[in-house]
């Protein structure tokens, strides 16, 4: 990739390793081609169980995963991390999911409000965030989601809310997709581990079955081989949330297909057969300022 001055990208994305997990090898990969990549972290990630070795050195869970973010991102390159401050829903059904701090209890436009002020303020051309059913049905992806969708829009209208920044259009809205594909494979394999597919992850709560029953286009393809080590070297530091250790067989598949980050082109509506290598592809340069 050659290299792209005055450009910047800005992720919006739910939690503290979710830029990790998620488009890591996007970001460090456009963060080593001389983009200003930004992330915003809407919650602290306080949900879940941490192990009580990880909290020695720290008073609270959000600080622990508050740390990771500052661990991952630092390797990654981003340029800065942008906290909402709202509080980890959790999954539904759970104690997290009630609270009246969580994200998912927060007005859409209230937080909207909050990322177009940011999309002002950083003036990014592209925007990265979930796709329309958080990858997994995480409420507070979803609610990223639906907020940033309406962000998007809202920062460049003069009308829609006043603060020290002029208006701002983005040039680009992706989603970051799974392959519909690779998840079809991942059901199919993960009886042979004896993983149960409908009961996935760390706290085997994602429903890979589920998320299967809806499927969005791949429109850009980005390789991420020559950063893979950074991205494994970002997730690693979010050691609180890393999974049950799985075979080497199993692995071996998982990295053998990671070599490539997709996603689906919200803004401006995908032309058919649209199939981009590039997430600038198609911006002509700005004047800097």
């Amino acid at each position: 990739m050659n290299r792209l001055p005055n450009r910047r990208l800005l992720a919006v994305l739910a939690h503290p390793d979710d830029e990790s997990f998620g488009p890591g090898g996007t970001l460090a990969l456009y963060a080593r081609s001389g983009v200003d990549v930004h992330l915003i972290c809407a919650t602290s990630g306080e949900a879940g169980d941490v192990q009580p070795e990880f909290l020695q050195d720290y008073d609270q869970v959000r600080q622990l995963r508050l740390a990771e973010l500052q661990c991952a991102t630092a390797i990654l390159g981003l340029a800065d991390v942008h906290l909402l401050g709202y509080r980890d829903s959790g999954m539904p059904g759970s104690p997290d999911n009630l609270h009246p701090e969580a994200l998912a209890a927060a007005p859409t436009n209230e937080v909207a409000d909050k990322i177009a002020t940011l999309i002002r303020q950083i003036r990014p051309q592209v925007i990265l965030t979930f796709d329309p059913q958080g990858g997994y049905h995480h409420p507070d992806h979803i609610a990223v989601h639906r907020a940033t969708v309406e962000a998007f829009y809202a920062a460049g209208d003069p009308y829609r809310r006043s603060d020290r920044f002029p208006p701002y259009v983005p040039h680009k809205l992706y989603y970051h997709v799974m392959s519909h594909r690779f998840l079809r494979l991942l059901i199919f394999i993960l009886p042979i581990f004896g993983i149960d597919p409908r009961r996935w992850g760390r706290n085997a709560d994602i429903n890979l079955v589920e998320i299967t029953s809806q499927s969005f286009p791949i429109h850009a393809r980005i390789d991420i081989r020559p950063v893979a080590e950074i991205k494994r070297e970002a997730a690693a530091c979010h050691k609180s949330q890393s999974g049950p250790p799985t075979s080497k067989l199993f692995s071996l598949l998982t990295r053998f297909v990671a070599g490539h980050e997709t996603f689906m082109r919200a803004h401006p509506t995908a032309p058919k057969g649209l199939f981009e290598r590039d997430l600038f592809e198609g911006i002509k340069e700005e004047a800097r300022g």
